[in-house]
């Protein structure tokens, strides 16, 4: 606060006891600030971990519909196919095998949903023909 003083040196500024409030509005809008940026990124974190899923899940499905075209070349033609298919849609290959004539496959998708943070989604998908 600056008071004026009346008298010889009336132009002369006297300062007076410090506000406790002053700067009080920037520390709040930085608190805020941080808030969102905290609650933005845990939102980017949650949308990437949903996106690797759904990779995972669309890899898995059109693998398990690759292998199932070829049950009767065998495991390993059948899978081999899936796990092409699979890699072709941005995800890897863990697990196929046959089940008379239906295809299981397992396929994982790495992702960050964090800076130094790597996760892996993994989604199983099942295909054959089709029974009535």
């Amino acid at each position: 606060m600056v008071r004026r003083t009346h008298g010889p040196d009336s132009e002369r500024l006297e300062h007076g006891p410090p506000d406790a409030q002053r700067g009080g509005a920037t520390v709040l809008v930085l608190a805020i600030g941080l808030v969102f940026l905290l609650v933005g990124t845990f939102g980017a974190a949650v949308a990437a971990a949903q996106l690797a899923g759904q990779r995972a899940a669309v890899a898995a499905d059109l693998g398990a519909l690759a292998g199932a075209a070829r049950p009767l070349d065998g495991e390993a033609m059948a899978c081999q196919f899936a796990g092409d298919t699979a890699g072709r849609n941005a995800g890897r290959m863990v697990g196929c095998r046959l089940d008379g004539l239906d295809v299981l496959v397992t396929v994982e998708v790495a992702f960050t949903p964090l800076p130094g943070l790597s996760r892996v989604a993994t989604s199983t998908a099942r295909a054959g023909p089709v029974r009535g």
